[in-house]
C-alpha cells in the first residue's frame, strides 16, 4: 500500500477528508495527519509519504515550502494541493514543483479528490512496472562510456580553467583529435521530448538509441563526428572540418546532419533539430561554443521540427503578451461554447503564429499558457461541467518542462481536442440537457442583461419551472449562479484590461456602478480597484 499524508491547518478538513475517504479500498494507507508543513516534514525526515495532500497558508511552514522540501529529498513524490488560495500566483508556484493538481476548496467535493488519487495511484502502479523494465534494459547500456562523456562535457562547461594537457588526453581519447583538425559544435535537440520518453520508458533508453545511430551513421558517411550526451533533451555533436571542401563547410556538415536526422525519423519517429555554433581547437574555444549554445534558448524556442539553423541573437518585441490574453480567453470560450472541432487548429494556429512573430521571451509564453489553462479548469469546474480530474491532467507540468514553441503547440490543440470531447460527453450523458443549454447561454451572453424570464423563455420552459430546476441541479438559483459568473468575469477584465471599473461595469450590463461594486466586493472582498491594485489577501 502506498503512503499518504494529510497536511491542513484546518482541522475539520483534516477529519472529513481522513473520515469520507475510503483510503484502503484506494490502495492507500492514512499515514499520517498534520496542522502545519514543520511537524509534517519532520515526520517525513523517518517516514516519507508517498502522497502529500496539503493546504498552502499554514503557520510556520507553507504547503509550498514542504512540496518543494520533501521534492528535494523524493523526486517522486506525488503531490495534490488543497487550498482555499485561487490566485494565479499562488497556483502557478505549484504548478513550477510539478504537483499533480490543485483543488480549490470553495469548489472542492471529496469526489474530486478521490478520482485524482485513483490516478495518481494508477501512475504510481505503472512507474513501479517501468523501474521494472528499466532495471533489465539498463544491463544493456554501457553506462560507464556515457557517464565518461557526460562528466568530460560537464567539466569542460563548469570548470574555468583545467589542465590543458591533461584535458587534451582525455579528449583524444574520447574521439576528439585536436592536434590534427579543428572541431565545429553542434546542439542536436529533441522535440516532444516527452512522448518520446513515455515510448521509450527512460531518459536513459532515449540517450542509448541516439548514440548507436549517430555512431552507425557517422561510420557510414565517415565523418568521424564525436557524439557527448550533454542532458536528456540535448546532445552535442562536433564535427572536423577537415570535412569541409574549400568553402563548403557548413553545406557539408548540414548534408551530414540531415543524414542523422532522415535515420532518426525512419527509424525512431523523433524529430531533431541542430543549432550550429563555430569552431573550436582548444579547451577554452569549446567551453565557450557549448556555453552559448546552451545560453541560446530563445532562438532554440522557435526552432521548428528537424530543421538546422546557425546560431544568432533573437531580438523580442516589445509588445505586451499578456494584453492580448483577453482576447485569446475569448477566442478558446467561443471555441467551447461553439463545439466545432475544426475551429481548434486554425484558433491555436492564430495564437502561436502571433507569439512566433513577436519572439516573446519563452518563460512568457509559458507562464500565459499556464494561466490560460488554469484559468479554463476553475471556469469550467465553477459552470459544474466538470470534474476536476478531466481538466489539464498533466498539461501544466508539460508546458513548464517543454523548451520549444511548437511542443506547446500540440500540447494546445491535443488539450482542447480532449476538453471538447469531455464536453460533448458531459452533454451526452445528462438527462438535463437544459440545464446545460442555460449555462452555455449565461457563458454567450455574460457582458448583456441576463434575467430568469429571458432565459426560460430561450429554452421554451415555464419559469418557474426552470427556476426550481435549477437550483436542484445546480445548488444555487440561477440569479446567484449568473452573478458569480459575471463577477469571475469582472475580475478577468480588471487583471487583462486596463478598462475602467465604470467601462467594466457597463460591459456586463450593470446601470448602477455602485451597486456593482458593492456585488463585487460582498463577493470578492475587496473592491474592484483594490483587486486591480493587487490587494487581494493571501489568506
Amino acid at each position: 500500500m502506498y503512503k499518504v499524508m494529510l497536511v491542513d491547518d484546518d482541522y475539520p478538513v483534516i477529519e472529513l477528508l481522513s473520515e469520507t475517504i475510503e483510503w484502503e479500498n484506494l490502495g492507500l494507507m492514512l499515514q499520517s495527519t498534520h496542522e502545519n508543513g514543520a511537524a509534517a516534514f519532520e515526520k517525513a525526515l523517518n517516514e516519507m509519504p508517498d502522497l502529500l495532500i496539503t493546504d498552502i497558508g499554514m503557520p510556520k511552514m507553507n504547503g509550498i515550502e514542504l512540496t518543494k522540501r520533501l521534492k528535494a529529498l523524493n523526486p517522486h513524490l506525488q503531490v495534490v494541493i488543497l487550498s482555499c488560495h485561487s490566485e494565479f500566483e499562488f497556483a502557478k508556484q505549484a504548478l513550477r514543483l510539478q504537483v499533480q493538481d490543485y483543488l480549490v476548496k470553495d469548489m472542492f467535493d471529496p469526489e474530486d479528490l478521490c478520482q485524482v488519487i485513483k490516478k495518481i495511484v494508477d501512475t504510481l502502479e505503472k512507474q513501479k512496472k517501468k523501474d521494472v523494465k528499466q532495471v533489465q534494459l539498463q544491463q544493456l547500456i554501457d553506462k560507464n562510456k556515457n557517464s565518461i562523456r557526460e562528466r568530460f562535457i560537464k567539466k569542460t562547461i563548469n570548470q574555468v580553467s583545467v589542465d590543458e594537457k591533461e584535458w587534451l588526453n582525455e579528449a583524444e581519447s574520447l574521439g576528439l583529435q585536436l592536434d590534427r583538425t579543428t572541431y565545429t559544435a553542434s546542439m542536436a535537440m529533441i522535440l516532444d521530448y516527452n512522448v518520446e520518453k513515455d515510448r521509450y520508458l527512460s531518459e536513459e533508453i532515449i540517450t542509448f538509441a541516439i548514440q548507436n545511430i549517430f555512431t552507425d551513421i557517422s561510420k557510414d558517411s565517415k565523418s568521424e563526428a564525436v557524439f557527448f550526451n550533454i542532458g536528456p533533451k540535448e546532445f552535442i555533436l562536433c564535427f572536423p572540418d577537415s570535412l569541409k571542401r574549400k568553402k563548403g563547410c557548413f553545406d557539408e556538415k548540414q548534408e551530414c546532419i540531415k543524414k542523422f536526422q532522415h535515420a532518426f525519423t525512419k527509424y525512431f519517429n523523433m524529430n531533431i533539430s541542430f543549432l550550429m555554433g563555430e569552431s573550436f581547437s582548444s579547451f577554452t574555444e569549446l567551453r565557450h561554443e557549448l556555453i552559448t549554445l546552451q545560453s541560446a534558448k530563445h532562438q532554440r524556442f522557435y526552432m521548428p521540427r528537424g530543421t538546422i539553423h546557425k546560431r544568432e541573437v533573437v531580438q523580442s518585441e516589445n509588445d505586451d503578451l499578456f494584453s492580448k490574453y483577453d482576447e485569446a480567453a475569448s477566442d478558446f470560450r467561443e471555441l467551447m461554447v461553439v463545439k466545432d472541432e475544426g475551429m481548434i487548429t486554425p484558433i491555436v494556429t492564430k495564437w502561436i503564429t502571433f507569439i512566433e512573430e513577436k519572439k516573446f521571451h519563452p518563460e512568457l509564453v509559458k507562464e500565459w499558457m499556464l494561466k490560460l489553462l488554469l484559468d479554463f479548469k476553475v471556469k469550467l469546474q465553477a459552470l459544474q461541467l466538470f470534474r476536476s480530474e478531466y481538466i489539464v491532467e498533466g498539461l501544466h507540468n508539460k508546458i513548464i518542462t517543454s523548451n520549444y514553441l511548437c511542443e506547446l503547440k500540440v500540447l494546445l490543440i491535443d488539450f482542447f481536442k480532449s476538453l471538447l470531447k469531455r464536453s460533448q460527453v458531459a452533454y451526452s450523458q445528462t438527462k438535463r440537457k437544459e440545464i446545460l443549454d442555460a449555462i452555455g447561454y449565461v457563458s454567450r451572453n455574460l457582458e448583456k442583461r441576463i434575467s430568469l424570464e429571458e432565459v426560460s423563455s430561450y429554452l421554451f420552459i415555464n419559469q418557474s419551472y426552470f427556476s426550481r430546476l435549477f437550483k436542484k441541479e445546480v445548488g444555487e438559483n440561477f440569479v446567484e449562479f449568473v452573478t458569480k459568473m459575471k463577477i469571475s468575469r469582472a475580475k478577468e477584465l480588471l487583471e487583462q484590461t486596463t478598462d475602467s471599473v465604470g467601462k467594466i461595469c457597463e460591459r456586463l450590463g450593470y446601470d448602477n456602478q455602485s451597486y456593482f461594486i458593492k456585488l463585487f466586493k460582498t463577493h470578492v472582498g475587496v473592491t474592484p480597484i483594490e483587486f486591480r491594485g493587487g490587494k487581494v489577501s493571501a489568506g
